[in-house]
């Protein structure tokens, strides 16, 4: 049986490192032998992580470089565990010691405490922190270049900070081109700057600010899912809500569909170019627990940085009262445009999972002439 910082029942990932130890990794079992496969494919999704612009983003900037430690000879998967993993440099635990015992709200602090008996590590968050999504999102790269072989393609950028909206819908190829262009992951520039200036102003207010990423998964085949307990709909769920800070998912239309009759609700299918195509895509392309060949689309709902620089209440373990609490240290004011990658990381690996699990892919891949 997998541990708990396992995850896959085929393509499996198991993550390791905290926020202010010493590396981050990640080991993933299951594979296929054959995939090409280098640390410049893992590089490219690490280094899509932090946006340009200082001003949004903690002072902690990490200089993530991925190493490749087993599963990979001669630039292709042999079929054993990949083992990949990254230094944390940039740490500073100093502001850590001083609210050991005072659990900052919003955070894992209090919970983490009580489960693990005080031992857990608290500087940073440890296991809790964002940090830790480095591991998912090397990870993700390899099922991402995996999925690549089958035209299947992640997409997730940011539909909204705070009360900043882009409201218009957007082009599969302007997403593709843009979102990682701008520094908020909006594929509208012009929203991006409204959203930057949102999260500027939460930050000057000793404030954070949450918003919504929303996910596209295109070509996944008709049929992928293991209904009932390991529907594709529900192991996307799960897996995005491993992503810290994701409060709400929702597919399709989500809640909306409630206020919908079943007229307006159904998907009619209809022919085109000899495949079988809905007219709409309320369900967002799971029906059953089950792909149906169409865009698998997402929202996800991302809290706000719990650690602001605001006074707030709380208590002090080592005395059991009432105390109250300022975070210092180096936070980010708003973590969308860092999570985006996450988000594209959590769909990719459980759709790897799944379409070995249902045998859209071989655990040989065929060697390319």
């Amino acid at each position: 049986m997998l541990g708990d910082n396992s995850t896959g029942k085929e393509f499996t990932i198991t993550t390791f490192g905290e926020s202010h130890g010493k590396i981050v990794g990640v080991v993933v079992d299951g594979c296929p032998a054959g995939l090409p496969l280098s640390e410049e494919d893992i590089q490219m999704e690490l280094d899509r992580r932090i946006p340009a612009n200082p001003k949004i983003v903690s002072a902690r900037i990490e200089k993530d470089k991925a190493e490749i430690l087993s599963g990979v000879f001669n630039g292709f998967t042999t079929g054993a565990p990949i083992a990949v993993t990254v230094e944390n440099r940039q740490i500073d635990s100093s502001s850590y010691e001083a609210i050991k015992n005072l659990p900052r709200p919003g955070h894992a602090d209090y919970p983490a405490h009580i489960r693990f008996g005080g031992f857990e590590d608290y500087r940073g968050g440890g296991r809790f922190s964002g940090r830790v999504t480095v591991a998912l999102i090397m990870a993700g790269a390899i099922a991402k270049k995996l999925l690549s072989q089958f035209n299947v393609d992640v997409l997730a950028y940011t539909r909204a900070v705070g009360p900043v909206k882009a409201d218009r819908k957007f082009s599969t190829e302007e997403i593709r081109k843009n979102r990682y262009a701008s520094t908020t992951r909006c594929p509208d520039f012009g929203c991006s700057e409204d959203m930057e200036q949102a999260i500027v102003d939460a930050k000057a207010e000793g404030e954070s600010i949450g918003g919504v990423i929303e996910c596209i998964a295109l070509n996944v085949p008709a049929g992928v899912g293991e209904p009932l307990f390991d529907s594709l709909d529900a192991d996307l769920a799960k897996a995005l809500f491993n992503v810290p800070a994701v409060k709400a998912v929702e597919f399709g239309v989500g809640f909306a569909i409630s206020e919908m009759k079943g007229s307006e609700s159904n998907d009619a299918y209809a022919m085109s170019n000899g495949n079988v195509v809905t007219q709409t895509d309320n369900m967002g392309g799971i029906q059953g627990g089950l792909s149906n060949g169409m865009p698998i689309t997402m929202k996800i709902a991302i809290k706000p940085t719990p650690s602001i620089s605001k006074m707030q209440k709380t208590v002090n373990l080592s005395t059991m009262e009432d105390a109250s609490l300022t975070v210092n240290g180096r936070h980010d004011p708003c973590v969308v445009p860092k999570a985006v990658p996450a988000i594209e990381a959590a769909v990719a690996v459980t759709l790897a999972d799944h379409m070995i699990r249902a045998g859209f892919i071989e655990k040989v891949l065929e060697r390319k002439k």
